[in-house]
């Protein structure tokens, strides 16, 4: 428990047998309640390696739902454990679980209800092995997303993030998609619902076993960002109405 608020830490898997344990033995267990490992129909050993290491709570996927669906199981399932404060942390090792603590505390400490770890604050981001073609890309998109969500992130693409309970009950996110756009659906839900978010340096790594999805996947992924943001933008100023800023109450 962390301010008596119970934490729990999600990892959204797929082929993550070589990094899980790494990142699994760097996360602060002392303040972390409970920890879920989602596999989404991995080819690897990622459910034996996360049953070894002793993770209790294993949710298997028999087909491939996507990174979006994946993530939507995790939240369910922290939700259902009753989680105060859900961080949501790739088990590939790029990003370093021994920023939970920081995280956990500005939402902990009812300063913000969503904390992002951004590979952009500093200059850690091509020091740590980003492409430079992905950094460009990286850029880009977040300067455009700024302008029609009007906000000011420093990036909208990190998979390093935690939300308190309040928000992940308020926002629809299973009605957003199963692929790679869902961590774009999410940000924009939360800003539309009214909630800021706080952000906190983070150091990257990029090695060969880290995840990552090729150039032409990229290509897609931005692509489906803007759209998100344009839908966000029609929706801010009236001009169309979606179903996926309805909140819960």
């Amino acid at each position: 428990m962390y301010n008596n608020k119970k934490i729990v830490v999600v990892l959204p898997a797929y082929n993550a047998a070589q990094t899980l344990e790494k990142t699994y033995r760097e996360i602060p267990l002392d303040i972390v309640d409970e920890v879920v490992l989602v596999d989404d129909d991995s080819k690897d050993d990622t459910i034996a390696v996360g049953k070894s290491i002793g993770i209790k709570h294993i949710i298997r996927h028999e087909k491939n739902k996507g990174y979006g669906g994946n993530q939507k199981s995790c939240y369910k399932k922290a939700l259902e454990l009753g989680a105060d404060i859900v961080v949501m942390l790739h088990p590939d090792y790029q990003y370093t679980p021994k920023l939970i603590p920081a995280m956990v505390s500005i939402i902990g400490n009812d300063l913000y209800h969503v904390v992002l770890g951004s590979r952009i604050l500093g200059k850690g981001a091509l020091k740590g092995g980003m492409p430079v073609y992905k950094y460009g890309f990286n850029r880009f998109l977040t300067f455009a997303q700024n302008i029609l969500v009007n906000q000011k992130l420093s990036e909208y693409h990190t998979g390093y993030r935690a939300f308190s309970k309040e928000v992940l009950t308020r926002i629809n996110f299973e009605a957003n998609s199963d692929n790679f756009v869902f961590d774009n659906q999410m940000l924009s839900q939360i800003f539309m619902a009214g909630y800021e978010i706080a952000e906190v340096t983070c150091p990257t790594k990029y090695f060969e076993e880290a995840s990552s999805i090729n150039f032409k996947n990229s290509m897609v992924y931005g692509m489906g960002v803007l759209g998100v943001s344009i839908k966000h933008f029609l929706h801010r100023t009236g001009l169309m109405r979606s179903e996926i800023y309805k909140t819960k109450e």
